[in-house]
């Protein structure tokens, strides 16, 4: 299985996942979006699997300093090409393990997953 986790380095968010895989012995990738940038094809995937809606990170700093007109307005590709422009706005981490998705960190739903 191929595992690639995206997200920001330094969130504490990650930092849990990063912890719980190198507990569980779970080789993984990671992809740094912030960093490496990221496409529209991953966020449309994630959104696919997820739905725009669990994908887009409402809490962050930046989707709240958007005008409110903006957040009101939101439909599935306004909400792809704003993570697309601003990253930061992608809920941490989303785990990818070549068949599953996963939108943030949540022990048991990684347990469940890699109990498959």
């Amino acid at each position: 299985m191929t595992v690639r986790i995206y997200g920001i380095r330094n969130c504490d968010t990650m930092k849990k996942a990063f912890a719980w895989l190198d507990a569980s012995g779970i080789a993984y990738a990671f992809h740094d979006y912030r960093v490496d940038g990221i496409g529209k094809h991953d966020i449309a995937r994630w959104c696919a699997a997820a739905g725009w809606e669990k994908v887009l990170n409402k809490g962050s700093r930046t989707f709240r300093a958007l005008p409110g007109e903006v957040r009101d307005e939101l439909d599935e590709p306004k909400a792809v090409a704003l993570m697309l422009g601003e990253p930061t706005m992608i809920k941490r981490p989303v785990l990818d393990t070549g068949t599953a998705i996963e939108i943030g960190f949540r022990p048991d739903s990684y347990a469940e997953i890699f109990a498959r």
